[in-house]
């Protein structure tokens, strides 16, 4: 999948720079021709001679070096590349190019190229932990920016143990061949995608809900989109960006969701349902606020319609993919829904730990299949796991 692609791999200062010289042999193995971006601090570690004998290209280490040509700049090289690496990825790289400053070689390439970009983040656990990095990361996840996500173990300093390795270098490879391959792969398709919560008012001002905050379903959509496929995205409230290229329909209640999903679905050659429906909804509201000072107030509830299961019925060649969040008994609740509303992928996530599921960036899920196939996928972004169950689906 590599054959013939242009990639520029970063290489940002840290002590697994050195990592990056392997990254850029797997990558040459595999038939890409390589460039290397070095920022100041890269070049303390490792000198630019090495990856230039590797990838037999001219290293980039300054903004305007004398003796490059115009048709060298950062500009160009964003033009020319099929793909971004920033392996070691720093927190201090990642800082900059979340928050659009351009004072470098390498962070003004982020900038001017429009090509898939992955970070490989490498650090001290207490720096990769950190809140501000992490809400960099997220602010970089959600506009597309792919993720190799660092390892658990032994860090630089002595006695130091955490998550902040460098990924191996094989898997950052193997996770660009991923991304490169699916480029395009979903032209044609149309995708329905559902996510977010249902609210249903009980009064002017209160409401029924879940704590679902449409991050799946928006990583759904997104990944959709880059694959080419024409996405509409229908969601509940949420306070998340919809994607770029996606055809938004936003929702408030379980019966606004159920008549655009049916409006849209005859269309849909795929529809990803992983929106989080209220299952009730308040027999009587008023449009007025409810006292306080009313006593023994009661809500009389009423049943929502099963979206998933009408659309189960009438799904005719349409993949429809499901959603169970459980706290128990993953694999048979799984199955029983997965056959009770005709589907032909399920993903199930068990939501009774708080490190994942709702309102979390990761999530750890079984996909179970129409066919028996069940597979127990580690933790791992909600961006990533898009693509994972967009894998299966392209299977299907």
């Amino acid at each position: 999948m590599l054959e013939g692609k242009e990639i520029i791999l970063g290489v940002t200062g840290g002590i697994a720079a050195y990592k990056a010289a392997e990254i850029v042999r797997l990558l040459i193995k595999k038939g890409a021709n390589v460039s290397v971006v070095m920022t100041a601090n890269a070049q303390k570690f490792v000198h630019p001679q090495t990856f230039q004998t590797l990838s037999r290209n001219r290293v980039a280490t300054e903004m305007f070096p004398e003796q490059a040509e115009m048709e060298e700049n950062h500009i160009a090289w964003g033009v020319k590349a099929n793909l971004a690496l920033v392996a070691p990825a720093t927190a201090n790289i990642i800082g900059k190019y979340a928050n659009g400053i351009a004072d470098d070689f390498l962070s003004t390439f982020l900038l001017a190229t429009r090509a898939p970009i992955i970070i490989a983040p490498a650090m001290n656990h207490n720096m990769y932990l950190h809140p501000v990095v992490q809400a960099n990361i997220e602010k970089l996840k959600e506009r597309g920016v792919y993720f190799v996500e660092p390892e658990t173990g032994e860090l630089a300093m002595e006695g130091e143990h955490g998550t902040g390795r460098l990924a191996d270098p094989q898997t950052i490879v193997e996770e660009a061949e991923k991304l490169l391959s699916r480029r395009g792969d979903m032209a044609g398709k149309k995708v329905l995608v559902t996510a977010g919560p249902t609210l249903e008012p009980i009064d002017a001002v209160r409401h029924i809900s879940n704590r679902s905050s449409g991050k799946m379903g928006f990583a759904v959509a997104r990944a959709a989109a880059e694959r080419g496929a024409a996405v509409t995205l229908i969601s509940g409230p949420t306070w998340l960006k919809p994607p770029p290229g996606t055809e938004f329909i936003p929702v408030t209640t379980a019966l606004e969701m159920r008549e655009r999903v049916l409006e849209n679905f005859d269309s849909a050659d795929i529809l990803v349902k992983s929106a989080a429906v209220v299952d009730f909804r308040p027999r009587q509201k008023t449009n007025k606020k409810i006292k306080k000072e009313k006593a023994d107030l009661t809500v009389e509830l009423e049943r929502n319609p099963d979206i998933l299961a009408e659309v189960g019925a009438r799904k005719g060649s349409c993949i429809l993919v499901g959603f169970a969040a459980e706290t128990s008994d993953l694999t048979e609740y799984g199955k029983k829904k997965l056959k009770e509303k005709n589907l032909d992928l399920i993903v199930v996530n068990d939501i009774s730990n708080s490190d994942i599921g709702f309102g979390s960036d990761d999530n750890m899920v079984m996909l179970m299949d129409r066919e028996g196939g069940v597979e127990e996928l580690p933790k791992m972004s909600k961006n990533n796991l898009a693509d994972h169950i967009l894998d299966r689906v392209m299977k299907l």
